[in-house]
């Protein structure tokens, strides 16, 4: 296989979990270069990567084509510009900037060099979101009238991750972070809404950047989307709830990639590597026909985000779609900024 050397910009928990597992496994990737600013950790599962100290130094220095972007949000901006204007394809995780001019900045700068800007939208791999796509693509719900996405957790006590708690820092704060995923999730399902109203704010305190959003997403046709996100709930929710003209449809949230990640699981190459589900995960309520109603569990399949890293090769290697570019994730963004302004100004944002 044709070899893309890679250069990770950080070596924190993006890059051990989401990035360097699959570029280690992956037969077309070899991470060639990260950045540590002081320890060596890579060295124990990546012997052969070689450390710099500073994301310019690894630009200047190594031998890569490909470029991770994976530090926190406040610098997703500099540090792409940095790559894309030596020439470098580059992938920044999500949330992709702090604002749409930035977005919008880098999207026009990766086309006048004639490289790609990749967005890494991972959890379009989720199981789960996998699933509710199927359900919603077979039709057995009829015309879609109600949908609610929720990514909850229960964290009572601030995190140490200052880039995500401090309230005066742009980009901070849960609707960048989980909200990048419902987002994207909610336009990949239905495209970009006419209309939102939102509101955001910090349950912690004002102390503490938003830790709580719910978003009401307004399309033709008369459907509502809910997105909402807590610190606060200790009990799991449903993550997906549909109702259609046909029936209903209840989605947990049971993708487990991350926590395997986590604890140490390798991904693998072409074959399913995540535990098998231990129970049904969904539940299908919907009429079959006039006077038959149906109502089931499902169980979904496995999700896989070494699919994302396949869809970078297959696009570098043989041109095919990029995943999620840039060019696309700027409607996300523009989503983000409405919200925010729903949010001060309490009022629904006309996005037509």
């Amino acid at each position: 296989m044709q070899l893309v050397k890679v250069g990770v910009c950080a070596f924190g928990m993006s890059g051990k979990v989401f990035h360097a597992p699959f570029l280690k496994e992956h037969p077309g990737f070899f991470m060639s270069a990260v950045v540590e600013r002081s320890g060596e950790e890579s060295k124990l599962n990546y012997p052969d990567t070689k450390i710099f100290r500073s994301v310019a130094e690894m630009l200047q220095e190594a031998d890569i084509e490909l470029v991770v972007v994976n530090t926190p949000v406040q610098t997703h901006f500099d540090y792409a510009k940095m790559a894309l204007e030596v020439g470098k394809n580059v992938i920044v995780e999500k949330p992709f900037t702090v604002n749409v001019a930035e977005a919008e900045e880098l999207v026009r700068l990766a086309e006048e060099k004639n490289v790609f800007l990749s967005v890494y939208q991972n959890r379009r791999f989720d199981r789960d979101f996998l699933q509710v796509k199927k359900i919603i693509d077979v039709g057995k719900l009829g015309t879609l009238k109600e949908v609610e996405i929720r990514f909850d957790r229960f964290r009572p006590q601030p995190g140490t991750k200052m880039h995500k708690e401090n309230p005066n820092l742009p980009g901070s704060g849960a609707l960048h972070d989980l909200g990048a995923h419902l987002i994207d999730q909610a336009t990949q399902l239905f495209g970009f809404p006419e209309k939102i109203f939102a509101d955001i704010f910090s349950m912690k305190g004002e102390a503490f950047a938003n830790d709580y959003f719910e978003l009401l997403l307004y399309y033709k046709n008369n459907l509502r989307v809910r997105l909402k996100s807590s610190v606060f709930s200790k009990e799991a929710h449903q993550a997906y709830i549909l109702h259609g003209t046909n029936g209903s449809f209840l989605q947990q949230r049971s993708d487990t990639q991350e926590e395997e990640l986590v604890a140490g699981a390798i991904p693998a190459f072409n074959e399913i590597w995540t535990k098998p589900l231990p129970e049904p995960d969904g539940i299908l309520n919907y009429v079959k026909r006039e006077t038959e109603f149906v109502r089931m569990q499902t169980a979904s399949d496995a999700g896989d985000y070494m699919q994302y890293y396949g869809d970078i090769y297959e696009h570098i290697v043989f041109g095919q779609n990029v995943p999620s570019p840039g060019s696309e994730i700027i409607q996300n963004m523009k989503l983000i900024e409405a919200a925010l302004t729903s949010a001060k100004e309490r009022k629904v944002v006309d996005l037509s």
